[in-house]
């Protein structure tokens, strides 16, 4: 390709589709979240059983993890999409998703992982399944 036919606007178009891609996927990962342990919420009434609830610790606890990834994705690409609209045009890759070198600029998955956005809902979500564990077990 020619550095001639290099298109900014696009780039950055394209850019801003995958952003809005990682914040949908967030999106869908709360909702299913939500689903599925009101899902296994109204087994454990039906049974009065616990046993559904530690099944839904581990759902929670993995779409948790997706949805800090998820949001970690989308703000290397926020990054790497403000660093190409500041650019000189010499120094553009052009059309690159490389996120490599904006990647110290964003916090690492762990950190993103007790995000406020992420931990208020899935931090909520786990400890509201620990709390009707110990009311069904009987401990309070």
């Amino acid at each position: 390709m020619k550095y001639e036919q290099y298109d900014k606007k696009k780039h950055l178009e394209f850019l801003q589709l995958a952003i809005n891609r990682m914040a949908s996927n967030s999106f869908i990962l709360k909702g299913w979240n939500i689903t599925l342990i009101v899902g296994l919420f109204a087994l454990t009434l039906k049974d009065l059983s616990s046993s559904y609830l530690y099944l839904a610790i581990l759902p929670a606890l993995a779409f948790w993890g997706l949805d800090a990834y998820y949001l970690r994705q989308e703000r290397l690409f926020r990054e790497l999409y403000n660093s190409i609209r500041k650019a000189k045009r010499k120094d553009i890759d052009p059309y690159s998703f490389d996120t490599k070198s904006v990647n110290g600029n964003v916090k690492n998955w762990f950190c993103t992982l007790f995000s406020p956005t992420v931990i208020l809902l899935h931090g909520a979500v786990i400890l509201f399944i620990v709390i009707f564990i110990i009311i069904i077990r009987g401990g309070f």
